[in-house]
């Protein structure tokens, strides 16, 4: 499997900037859980186009991670323009990644 996680590419300045719904899904890739959880969060978000998945690699010391509270791998943090708008974390299932999408998309849509 390739690594999905990358090193953190984006500033709090640049994720304030997203407009839109988008998925910061935190983790690391030598973690079962979230290798665990992978299928579930691709097929739940395949469904919505326009949601942004950015993968970013988490751990000590790094700031999105530490902005968003992240305590456990994956958290998956539904935000829109830097605010976070729903979050799941250690998905075990679909239905658990969608509830969080629908309950951002809700948020926003109204």
């Amino acid at each position: 499997m390739a690594d999905i996680y990358k090193p953190e590419t984006l500033s709090s300045e640049e994720v304030d900037s997203l407009d839109g719904v988008t998925a910061l899904d935190f983790g690391t890739n030598w973690c079962g859980h979230c290798r665990a959880a992978e299928p579930y969060i691709e097929r739940a978000l395949a469904e919505y186009p326009q949601i942004r998945h950015i993968r970013i690699e988490d751990g000590k010391g790094r700031r999105l991670g530490r902005r968003y509270k992240v305590k456990l791998w994956p958290t998956v943090v539904l935000v829109r323009l830097g605010q976070e708008r729903a979050r799941v974390v250690r998905p075990a299932d679909e239905e658990s990644v969608k509830d969080a999408i629908a309950q951002a998309l809700g948020q926003i849509s109204g």
